[in-house]
């Protein structure tokens, strides 16, 4: 079954806040993924990498670490797991649905939503209503993602 996510949605028995109309996609509630790009183009893994380390963009190294990254980028995190192998152990349409909201899967992550926009607190105004990556920078995000490979 598959549900079109556009403004208060239940996935299984996960409430998911409210999405902005332009972030709407279809969440396969059998597997909980989005197999479907949210650009409808394939994600270019450097500029993948590109926000994955930024610190305006993803800061996934905040939390993540990545052995692949070691000898590049300082300060890898330990609070998430390591990342080096992740393109083994999942697809596009399982890094998807983590990358836009984790919090489907488990409530009680403290990784951020990437590609939401409404339901936050303490918002700074320069920040209401914008997500933290851009459809193209999730699927370029992925695409980086599943090169990850030991």
């Amino acid at each position: 079954m598959k549900t079109l996510i556009t403004a208060l949605v239940v996935v299984t028995s996960f409430a998911v806040s409210a999405w902005a109309q332009d972030m709407a996609y279809v969440v396969n509630e059998d597997d909980l993924t989005i197999e479907e790009s949210l650009t409808g183009a394939p994600g270019d893994a450097a500029a993948g990498e590109k926000a994955f380390v930024g610190r305006k963009k993803g800061n996934c190294l905040a939390c993540h670490a990545v052995d692949q990254l070691a000898n590049s980028q300082q300060f890898h995190g330990e609070v998430g797991p390591n990342l080096s192998d992740i393109g083994n152990s999942y697809n596009a349409a399982e890094l998807r649905l983590r990358v836009v909201n984790y919090k489907v899967l488990n409530e009680d992550v403290i990784m951020p939503a990437f590609y939401k926009s409404t339901g936050f607190t303490r918002t700074k105004k320069d920040f209401e209503g914008k997500s933290i990556l851009s459809a193209q920078e999730v699927e370029d995000v992925i695409a980086y993602l599943l090169t990850l490979k030991s």
